[in-house]
């Protein structure tokens, strides 16, 4: 996958979120800490819909997980507005993945270069960068 230089990259579970930003070079990232913002979780709406059935039936469908997925792609719809974020690529295992997608804002879904379905906020900073590169 192509990782633009300076841009930003999200990894998002259903309790962490982390804002990194790519110093490397477009086929090597080199990501570098931004910050880890404070998110509040006050978006409920998946527990409308439950759009996961697979865990609707087993039971795992954890809403404040899938509000935390909401309140980090409204953190991100705000910074995008703001043209605080260039370019982005956003990195979440896939239920955070989909419950994010129902809330991208438009002129974020502009700076979106690429996404990766996968679990890696409790990862190396350089373990991400190989799983950009090779995605």
């Amino acid at each position: 996958m192509k990782v633009p230089h300076k841009a930003h990259v999200a990894l998002v579970d259903g309790t962490r979120f982390v804002l990194l930003r790519n110093e490397g070079q477009i086929f090597e990232p080199k990501l570098v800490m931004v910050e880890e913002p404070d998110l509040e979780e006050t978006n409920f709406s998946a527990g409308v819909k439950h759009q996961d059935r697979g865990s609707q039936i087993t039971g795992n469908t954890d809403l404040n997980e899938l509000a935390h997925g909401a309140a980090a792609a409204e953190w991100l719809n705000a910074k995008a507005l703001a043209n605080d974020i260039e370019e982005l690529v956003v990195v979440a295992d896939p239920k955070t993945l989909g419950e994010m997608r129902r809330h991208y804002h438009s002129e974020l879904e502009k700076r979106l270069v690429g996404e990766v379905d996968k679990a890696l906020t409790h990862e190396p900073l350089e373990k991400v960068g190989k799983v950009l590169a090779g995605a």
